[in-house]
């Protein structure tokens, strides 16, 4: 049976009260469905491992988020759900807010299998090094937002382009719109793209 990490008990206490329900529910779901999980912490959030990484939780000031790191095979392979939001799952508020007990069983199990097989995650073509264009759909929604479009000037380039990216390598049309509101709120207050690995 796998042990759990006493650092994960402290993050879970000192998470707001509406999170604290959410951690421990998503804790045990996993190390029931992966007896052999291996709990740690990673960028300074609960992670869990098996035959490399499998998932991970965090907490933040009004959601949490719950992700797979192998999030396309795992779960748009299998619901066609966009991220919206940090984690496979958007912004959680409640537990309702996650699939099922016995879905989020069946996902963990498939991310359990693919660790377990070896399958790496095939990422987007690599693009060349330097400026990504930007999307017409991108440059109009700055257009209309004055904060948004003042915070992303300021950004490095690497900064720039993370967001150029993640709107470009959109596959569908729908899920290009939902990550662009993100990204205008986001920047909106100042954050980059990877936000939620430089703080927790």
């Amino acid at each position: 049976m796998a042990k759990k990490d006493p650092r994960v008990d402290a993050y879970i206490q000192k998470s707001a009260e509406f999170a604290r329900p959410i951690l421990t529910h998503l804790r045990a779901v996993i190390h029931e469905a992966c007896p052999d999980v291996v709990e740690t912490v990673k960028w300074s959030a609960p992670s869990y491992e098996y035959h490399g990484i499998l998932c991970g939780m965090a907490a933040f000031k009004a959601h949490c988020a719950f992700g797979f790191w192998k999030h396309d095979l795992v779960v748009e392979s299998q619901s066609g759900k966009a991220r919206e939001a940090m984690g496979s799952f958007g912004r959680l508020t409640k537990i309702s807010d996650l699939p099922s007990k016995a879905a989020l069983t069946r996902y963990i199990q498939t991310a359990m299998k693919l660790n377990a097989d070896g399958v790496k995650v095939v990422r987007a073509k690599t693009r060349p090094k330097g400026p990504v264009p930007m999307h017409p759909k991108f440059k109009a929604a700055l257009a209309k937002n004055a904060a948004a479009r003042k915070v992303f000037e300021a950004f490095s380039p690497s900064a720039k382009n993370e967001y150029l990216e993640w709107i470009a390598d959109a596959k569908a049309e729908d899920t290009r719109d939902r990550r662009l509101a993100q990204a205008i709120e986001w920047i909106s207050q100042g954050k980059q793209r990877n936000w939620k690995y430089q703080k927790c």
